[in-house]
C-alpha cells in the first residue's frame, strides 16, 4: 500500500462545513506583536507567511482532498497560493453570524482543527495561519471554489473591505489566497526563491504523491522560473535525494511503515561511507528539530535490532561490548515521519514531539520490520554491521585520546594556548574572540583590539577537514586543540555551551580563496562537533574592507565593489586607492577602525535555518566526491563576487 493510500485509510471523510469551525479568540494582538506569531519581522518571518498558507493546503492533502498546490511569486511582492482541495467553508458561521470564510481570515484560532471532524491530521499551527497572514498583509484576497460557485472576499491589514461575493463557476474546487505582506511590519518584502523551494520540496517529499509547483513571475523581462516537485516515493525518495552527493553502502534506502488507531509512522534510512549522522524527523509535516518521542523510539529500536542481529549471527562474540547508539548511526541518513491526531510539541522552540505513544509505535514498528528486512537481506545487514564495528573501534580510540587530553589538561591546570591573547573581562556575555588567519594579521589584531573584552587567537598551517576524518583523528589535532581549549566548552559529546568563555566567536580571514577555505573548514568543525555554537547564534564572520580611499584628509573604506563604485563617484577625481590583498596589509589602527570596532564594523551572524541543507552543503564542499562539487561551483559561479581579490 502506498503512503498516500495509507493516509487516506487513516482519514474519515466527514462533512467539512461551518459547523466544524470553532472560534477561540480574536485577532487584536497580531499586528502589535507579530513576532509572537511568526517568529520575527525579518526575511525569516516574511517567508513564514507563505508557509502558513501552504500548510493549510497541505492539511487538505493529508485529509485526502488536495493533489496540487501552486505557489506563485508575482510582481510587486505579491504571493499567490492555490490548491484544488475542498475550499474553505463559506456558509454563515453558527457562532459568529458571518461567512465562515471571513471568520477563518479575521479571527485568531478559528479553524477546523479543534475538535470538529474537518481534519483527522493537521500540520498547521492550530488555526493561527490564515488570520495571522491576513493581519500582517497590506491586503489579502481570498477566492473559494466549491464546485458550483466562486466566492471572493478582500481584506486590508486584517479588516474586511469587501463583503463576500459569489458567481457561478465550473466544477472546480479549491482555495486561492493572494496577499501582499505589509511593509509597515516587515523589514523586507523580498522573497528568496531558493528558501521557498527548499521548504516546498521538503513538503512534497513528506507527502508522497502531492504535486507542488513554485513559479517566479516577478521579473517581466526574465523567463518565468518554475519548479514542479512531485515525489511518488515520498520519504524514501527524500533519503535518496539527501544522499545524492554521498556514496551509499546499499543501493536502495530501507523503508518501513506502520499505523495504530489514528496515527501512522514511516521511516526511510540508508547508510553511506561517511562518518556523520543525518537524522531528520517530522510530526505532521513539522520539522521536529529538537527531536522527541518518535526519534527516541527510532534510536532505541535501531540500536537493539543491530545488536541482536550481530549477536545472533556471530558478528559480536560473548565478550564483546554491544555497539553504542553512535556506533550504529555513523554514516546514517534517516527520515522519520509521523502523523497523528493530537500532536503535542515541547521544547524551547516548540519543535520537540512529546506524545509518549509515538515512541512505542515507532519502536515496535521498526524493531519488527527491520529485523525481518535484515534476515531477508543479509548482505545489507553485514555491510551495516561492518560499518558499526569500524565506528566502534574508532570511538574506543577516540575515548582513549579524550582521556589523554583530559589528563593533559588537568596536569596543565587548565592553562590556555600560548598563542591566545586573552581579554580581561570574564563575563561571556561581554566577551568575544577573533579567530584570525595567520600570524601577521594576528599581530595587528592583538595590537589593535580592545583588550578589555576582545581576545585574539591566530591560526596557522593547514587545518584538519573533519568531513573526511573520524572522531579519533580530531582529538589531539594541533590545529584544533588550541581553539577548543580557548573556548573552554569541550567538543563532540562533551560539548557544554554553558562553559563557553566567549559570547561571540568571530572568524576573521582574508577575502580570497584561501580565506574562504579556512572559514569553511572552521564552520564544518563547528557544525559537526559544536553545533549549538551556531544554533545559539555565537558564530560570526568579520567583514574586512576591500578598499581604502584617501583624498586629502578624507579617508573612506568600502566593503564591496558596488560600494566602491558609488564612493568614487561621490569623492570625484584625485582619490588615492589602496586595495587590500589581505588582513596583514592593515596596520593595527586600520584593522580596529574597519573590522573590530563595534561602532564601525560589520559582522555576519552564522545561522542554521535548515540542518539538512547545511549538511548537504558541507558534504558537497568538503566531502570526497569531486563531480558534485564541480557542478555546484559551475552552477553558482555567476553569483560570486570578489573572488580571490
Amino acid at each position: 500500500m502506498s503512503m498516500s493510500e495509507e493516509i487516506l485509510d487513516l482519514t474519515v471523510k466527514e462533512a467539512y462545513d461551518e459547523n466544524q469551525i470553532q472560534v477561540l479568540e480574536g485577532l487584536e494582538a497580531v499586528r502589535k506583536r507579530p513576532g509572537m506569531y511568526i517568529g520575527s519581522t525579518s526575511a525569516r518571518g516574511l517567508h513564514h507567511l507563505v508557509y502558513e498558507i501552504v500548510d493549510n493546503s497541505i492539511d487538505e492533502a493529508l485529509a485526502g482532498y488536495c493533489t496540487h498546490i501552486e505557489v506563485t511569486l508575482e510582481p510587486d511582492s505579491v504571493v499567490s497560493v492555490r490548491d484544488n482541495g475542498r475550499g474553505i467553508p463559506v456558509g454563515i458561521h453558527p457562532q459568529m453570524g458571518i461567512p465562515t470564510l471571513e471568520v477563518v481570515l479575521t479571527v485568531l484560532h478559528a479553524g477546523g482543527k479543534f475538535g470538529g471532524d474537518g481534519y483527522k491530521v493537521s500540520g498547521g499551527l492550530h488555526g493561527v495561519g490564515s488570520s495571522v497572514v491576513n493581519a500582517l498583509s497590506e491586503w489579502l484576497e481570498a477566492t473559494v471554489y466549491d464546485g458550483e460557485n466562486k466566492y471572493s472576499m478582500k481584506f486590508a491589514r486584517g479588516k474586511t473591505i469587501s463583503p463576500m461575493r459569489s458567481t457561478p463557476c465550473r466544477h472546480e474546487t479549491g482555495t486561492t489566497i493572494r496577499f501582499k505582506a505589509d511593509d509597515q511590519i516587515f523589514e523586507t518584502l523580498d522573497y528568496d526563491y531558493e528558501i521557498l523551494e527548499n521548504r516546498l520540496q521538503e513538503q512534497a517529499f513528506l507527502n508522497g504523491g502531492i504535486r507542488i509547483t513554485l513559479r517566479d513571475e516577478r521579473d517581466p523581462d526574465d523567463d518565468v522560473r518554475e519548479e514542479v516537485m512531485h515525489y511518488e516515493g515520498g520519504i524514501k525518495q527524500f533519503v535518496t535525494y539527501l544522499n545524492r552527493n554521498k556514496t551509499p553502502l546499499h543501493a536502495e534506502p530501507i523503508y518501513v511503515e506502520g499505523s495504530r488507531d489514528d496515527s501512522m509512522a514511516e521511516v526511510a534510512m540508508q547508510y553511506t561511507d561517511g562518518y556523520n549522522e543525518n537524522l531528520l524527523s517530522f510530526a505532521n509535516n513539522i520539522n521536529t528539530t529538537e527531536g522527541g518521542t518518535h526519534e527516541t523510539g527510532f534510536k532505541s529500536a535501531l540500536t537493539k535490532v543491530i545488536n541482536d542481529y550481530a549477536r545472533k549471527f556471530g558478528f559480536l562474540k560473548d565478550n564483546d561490548k554491544n555497539f553504542s547508539g553512535d556506533d550504529v548511526r555513523e554514516g546514517l541518513t534517516a527520515v522519520i515521519s509521523v502523523k497523528l491526531r493530537e500532536a503535542q510539541f515541547e521544547g524551547q522552540t516548540k519543535t520537540k514531539l512529546g506524545n509518549s505513544d509515538m515512541r512505542n509505535l515507532v519502536e515496535t514498528m521498526l524493531s519488527e520490520k527491520l529485523t525481518i528486512f535484515f534476515e531477508e537481506n543479509p548482505s545489507v545487514a553485514k555491510s551495516i554491521i561492518d560499518k558499526a564495528q569500524t565506528a566502534s573501534r574508532a570511538r574506543e580510540a577516540a575515548r582513549k585520546a579524550r582521556e589523554l587530553t583530559r589528563r593533559k589538561s588537568a596536569l596543565e591546570s587548565g592553562s590556555l594556548p600560548g598563542k591566545l591573547a586573552d581579554c580581561q573581562e570574564r563575563d561571556p556575555r561581554l566577551t568575544e574572540i577573533y579567530i584570525v588567519e595567520g600570524d601577521s594579521a594576528g599581530g595587528s589584531a592583538k595590537e589593535g583590539r580592545d583588550r578589555r573584552y576582545q581576545a585574539i587567537l591566530p591560526l596557522w598551517g593547514k587545518m584538519l577537514n573533519v568531513e573526511k576524518a573520524r572522531l579519533d583523528k580530531v582529538y589531539g589535532n594541533d590545529k584544533l586543540t588550541p581553539m577548543i581549549t580557548a573556548f573552554g566548552a569541550g567538543f563532540g559529546e562533551d560539548f557544554d555551551p554553558s562553559k563557553l568563555r566567549y559570547g561571540k566567536i568571530i572568524l576573521m580571514a582574508d577575502a580570497d580563496v584561501d580565506g574562504s577555505h579556512i572559514r569553511t573548514l572552521l564552520l564544518t568543525f563547528f557544525f559537526r562537533y559544536m553545533r549549538p555554537l551556531i544554533e545559539q547564534g555565537h558564530v560570526y564572520i568579520a567583514q574586512p574592507p576591500l578598499f581604502k580611499n584617501t583624498k586629502g584628509k578624507t579617508v573612506r573604506y568600502t566593503y564591496t565593489e558596488q560600494e566602491q563604485t558609488a564612493v568614487l563617484a561621490e569623492m570625484g577625481q584625485g582619490v588615492d586607492i589602496q586595495r587590500y590583498k589581505g588582513l596583514g596589509e592593515m596596520d593595527p589602527e586600520q584593522l580596529w577602525e574597519t573590522t573590530m570596532n563595534p561602532e564601525n564594523r560589520t559582522l555576519l551572524q552564522v545561522t542554521l535555518e535548515d540542518a539538512s541543507m547545511a549538511d548537504e552543503i558541507f558534504t558537497l564542499l568538503m566531502g570526497e566526491k569531486v563531480e558534485p562539487r564541480r557542478e555546484f561551483i559551475q552552477k553558482n559561479a555567476k553569483y560570486v563576487t570578489n573572488l580571490d581579490i
